[in-house]
């Protein structure tokens, strides 16, 4: 059996086209090991990369293929997966990418690849039933502000200093796409009531309230955290856009854990 350092050195080389090809390789028709690694490990990251454009549509779009895939190259060689599914490969990519010299100049670009991770996410998230609003019918209001929601496993909350969710819609069709108006910050809700993915910006407020209920408050505490952040807040318009958005999945009774 092969000793574990013999296959950390070949990980090593597979990812860094400034070392060497590992001792003690072999081909079985004669042709150069060296040569043969070489290709392989062009391979792999030919194949890292694929699987970066593939969860980043939108990221590749806004800087070009050639930009995309010498950024992406840069990421695989220094962050290989970590996960067999190359489908969640990729989500260091916005740290990475804020921290890209050559981005630099591109400072809402991390944040549009955390919608398409976010949004991916959501993709991918397990099934379950969204509340609906016939749910909180005939609900008595002191009794309902002290439950507590269960956001749906598809709902992904997002704050930026961008308008990233709107940079991010308007590169979905084809065409050239319009410059955000105005260019301001934007909070997301992404959410998937049905079959596809939904992204919605927030209006003020609704961001706090949201990350109230994700951390296990009950809904009169998500409702003061939004007149906090913004007096204008309107805790009635802020539970029917969850609900239509199908964010949560269930709302325990007073007293309840969170789960």
């Amino acid at each position: 059996m092969p000793r574990p350092e013999i296959h950390d050195d070949f990980a090593a080389a597979l990812l860094d086209p400034q070392r060497p090809a590992p001792a003690g390789l072999a081909t079985q028709d004669g042709a150069s090991p060296s040569t043969r690694f070489a290709v392989y490990r062009n391979n792999v990251i030919v194949g890292l990369v694929d699987a970066l454009a593939a969860r980043f549509p939108v990221t590749l779009r806004l800087v070009g293929d050639d930009f995309f895939r010498a950024m992406a190259r840069e990421f695989a060689r220094r962050h290989p997966p970590r996960d067999p599914v190359l489908w969640h490969y990729g989500s260091g990519l916005p740290a990475f990418i804020a921290d890209f010299p050559p981005a630099a100049s591109l400072p809402w670009l991390a944040d549009v690849a955390r919608v398409e991770i976010a949004w991916s996410e959501a993709w991918a998230a397990p099934d379950a039933e969204a509340l609906p609003a016939a749910a909180l019918q005939g609900a008595q209001p002191e009794r309902l502000l002290t439950a507590r929601a269960t956001l749906h496993p598809a709902t992904r909350l997002l704050r930026s200093d961008y308008p990233a969710g709107s940079l991010w819609t308007a590169h979905q069709a084809e065409g050239d796409p319009v410059t955000p108006d105005p260019w301001a910050p934007e909070d997301l809700l992404l959410t998937r009531p049905g079959a596809q993915v939904e992204l919605r910006r927030l209006p003020p407020g609704a961001h706090a309230a949201l990350s109230a209920l994700a951390a296990g408050e009950a809904l009169e505490a998500a409702f003061a955290a939004a007149l906090d952040e913004s007096p204008d807040a309107d805790p009635g318009a802020l539970l029917a856009l969850l609900l239509d958005a199908g964010a949560l999945a269930s709302l325990g009774s007073p007293g309840d854990p969170p789960r």
